[in-house]
């Protein structure tokens, strides 16, 4: 499989559903917003009693998503750094080929190991169980 990220494209970020965050995420971005942790979750996640995901704004669907580049790049969510390696992708040829209709990156570069894809979809796994039971 081949596997590039294309310039300028948000398509993974415009995708409909959550962003879920592991505590490790929710502590990297609100070090990194220059916010305690509570003060980051308050303005920016919603919290069930196993869930912690980033709140969904009213006409966007991610709040860091600024001018088209994302905001927290540098200390982005586990769920958004192994997009599109997660298990549910990589589980047949048809997912990781209907993936690549709204991801231009699918199909383009270099050849990606495929130990490599897996050890990120085992990354995706490990960090959301609740995902993955």
């Amino acid at each position: 499989m081949r596997f590039e990220c294309q310039p300028g494209c948000t398509n993974c970020c415009d995708q409909q559903g959550f962003v879920y965050l592991t505590e490790d995420d929710a502590d990297r971005i609100a070090a990194f917003l220059g916010q305690s942790k509570a003060e980051f979750e308050t303005q920016h996640t919603f919290r069930t009693k196993n869930l912690l995901r980033l709140r969904v704004p009213r006409h966007a669907q991610c709040t860091f998503l600024v001018d088209g580049r994302c905001s927290i790049h540098a200390v982005k969510p586990v769920q958004c750094r192994t997009f599109p390696f997660w298990p549910e992708i990589l589980a047949t040829r048809r997912r990781w080929h209907e993936t690549g209709a709204n991801c231009p990156g699918i199909g383009k570069g270099e050849l990606v190991n495929i130990e490599s894809a897996e050890a990120q979809a085992e990354e995706m796994r490990r960090a959301h169980p609740h995902l993955y039971p």
